[in-house]
Order: C-alpha cells, then sequence, then structure tokens
C-alpha cells in the first residue's frame, strides 16, 4: 500500500455553470484556486452523460452513454496532475426519473445545474502509468 498523510490549505464551494461540461468545470475551479491535488462531492443534474466501466480483465474502459436527463445523486472524486494537466478523477451515480441508476467513472456530461465542495491539499498529487492494472493511479 501507498499512502502518505495529508495537510489541508482551503476548502470551495462552486456552482457549475449550465451548458458546461461537469469534469471541466471541476478541472477549471482546481486551476481557478491553484489546487495541485483535491477532493470533492458534488450534486445536481445533467443533461446527458458518458460513463465507463473498466474492464478488470481486457484492461479498457467500456462506455456507458445516456442521453437523456439525470440526477446526480452523488458525485465524488480527486483532482491531481495528469501528464502537465489537472485531472479531475470523477465518479457518479446518476439516476432517471423512474429511479433507476447508472454509475461509474464519469467522462463528461452536461451541467443542468451542480454544485460542487472541493478540499484542497497543501501538496500536489501526481498520477503515473501502473503497469499491472494499466492505470495512471497516484504515485
Amino acid at each position: 500500500m501507498n499512502y502518505r498523510a495529508v495537510e489541508t490549505t482551503s476548502e470551495y464551494v462552486a456552482r457549475l455553470e449550465t451548458g458546461a461540461d461537469w469534469r471541466a468545470e471541476i478541472e477549471s475551479l482546481a486551476r481557478e484556486v491553484d489546487a495541485g491535488a483535491a477532493w470533492f462531492s458534488a450534486l445536481g443534474a445533467v443533461q446527458d452523460a458518458e460513463l465507463a466501466f473498466y474492464d478488470q480483465d481486457g484492461l479498457e474502459y467500456d462506455a456507458i452513454d445516456a442521453d437523456e436527463p439525470l440526477e446526480v445523486a452523488s458525485c465524488v472524486g480527486n483532482v491531481s496532475w495528469l501528464e502537465d494537466d489537472l485531472f479531475a478523477h470523477t465518479h457518479a451515480v446518476l439516476s432517471g426519473p423512474d429511479g433507476e441508476t447508472i454509475s461509474g467513472h464519469l467522462n463528461e456530461a452536461t451541467v443542468w445545474a451542480g454544485e460542487v465542495y472541493m478540499r484542497v491539499f497543501e501538496d500536489d498529487l501526481v498520477r503515473e502509468h501502473d503497469e499491472t492494472t494499466d492505470l495512471d493511479l497516484w504515485l
């Protein structure tokens, strides 16, 4: 196990802009507040979404497309550096009008309404390729 203690420097709340990309808005907030590492949670609604499920045998993502309005019942993730840019590793549970949910790694979604809470860490976190999982993970 690879672990370390983290100190936090600040906390922010933000409203995501209607029509913007959900994950890009979180990355934009991280840039704006100079967060090289952070943890966040969010909620709201999206107009559409592309999620993904990671196939551990095939070592690749399988897309899950939703071209409909959905509630963001839960959204959690973290921000760290990946290839010289900030990356918001985002997972979400989305629900439709019947309460049925889809969930997974959130690639992109169009914001209808969104609110995010971000807790910024003092030290940056960096992702690098892990041979075993074929994923970009924290060092």
